[in-house]
């Protein structure tokens, strides 16, 4: 078959297989650069280009191009690893004789820095819950469980009673990637949840044997969306404007302000690249300035008069 003949569709189709078989990429990475490909097969066609023709200038052109349309520098790196996944495969597939997507940089694509909570304002958080029935007391369980572990809330959600090891003070933790972590945690943690096992769980629970830590008033396992609206009416309450993942932002920020050292920090958030990690070291940082500019007011500004 002649390769320039290959319907648009045809090829997207081969090259996702590729990046799953070959380059052992997740389904979602696949379909994120079957859509970033797609785009550069609709923009050669409007140029009339062929695939075999492109150069690294047309790669440069297309970018560009993209740019222009409103293009953000995270969506561009995507884009640009796409095509290096695509060029990669072209060569082998002999398309191309060399993968000319090389030869193009990745944009440093600024990330916001993740906000966090004071250690006072997690404290006014927590203490808004009205422990005085059993969703109550099961509501500020998980929330310290999540604090004091750091936890993403479909962990929370999925967290087994048979990985919570209330002795030893330690959590097996269940993350991405189908990747475990131990992580402990604290003794307001601890007598939280030994509360709401005493007192909160069986009454939601009942008859029902669920494996789960966390139920909701049917007994059955709290989902994600259940822990989201139940922190949305704590937000209301408490006065408090964050989001659950706030609390693993905040988890993060206060090991690190105490002392602790960044690769323990990225061991117990889970994290498989410590630069995901560093982006609290920059939280602290800002912390750090907005401190000073608090005490020493005006002194930039002196400093830009001389």
């Amino acid at each position: 078959m002649d390769k320039e003949k290959l319907t648009v569709q045809v090829m997207l189709s081969r090259f996702c297989n590729d990046l799953m078989m070959v380059g052992r990429r997740s389904v979602q990475t696949a379909e994120t650069y079957k859509i970033a490909v797609n785009e550069f097969f609709t923009w050669c066609q409007k140029e009339q280009l062929k695939l075999s023709d492109v150069s690294a200038q047309n790669l440069l052109y297309y970018l560009a191009w993209r740019r222009t349309c409103g293009c953000s520098e995270l969506t561009l790196a995507k884009d640009i690893s796409a095509l290096r996944s695509l060029g990669s495969y072209l060569v082998r597939m002999n398309y191309w004789k060399e993968n000319t997507a090389l030869l193009l940089d990745r944009p440093k694509a600024s990330r916001p820095l993740p906000r966090v909570l004071s250690e006072q304002q997690i404290e006014k958080l927590l203490a808004a819950i009205d422990t005085s029935d059993a969703l109550g007391i099961r509501d500020r369980a998980l929330f310290e469980v999540i604090y004091s572990c750091g936890l993403r809330i479909s962990e929370a959600s999925s967290l087994l009673i048979g990985n919570l090891h209330m002795q030893e003070r330690i959590l097996m933790v269940h993350g991405k990637g189908d990747k475990e972590r131990l992580v402990p945690f604290g003794e307001t943690a601890f007598f939280w949840l030994e509360k709401y096992f005493t007192e909160a769980r069986p009454l939601l629970v009942g008859q029902k044997i669920t494996a789960e830590v966390f139920v909701n008033y049917q007994g059955n396992p709290i989902s994600r969306k259940g822990i989201w609206k139940r922190f949305r009416e704590l937000e209301i309450v408490s006065g408090v404007n964050a989001k659950v993942h706030t609390l693993r932002h905040s988890f993060a920020t206060h090991l690190l302000a105490g002392g602790a050292d960044l690769r323990s920090v990225q061991e117990l958030l889970g994290h498989s690249d410590l630069a995901t990690t560093q982006i609290y070291t920059h939280v602290n940082d800002e912390q750090l300035k907005k401190m000073h500019e608090q005490y020493f007011p005006g002194h930039g500004d002196a400093g830009k008069q001389q």
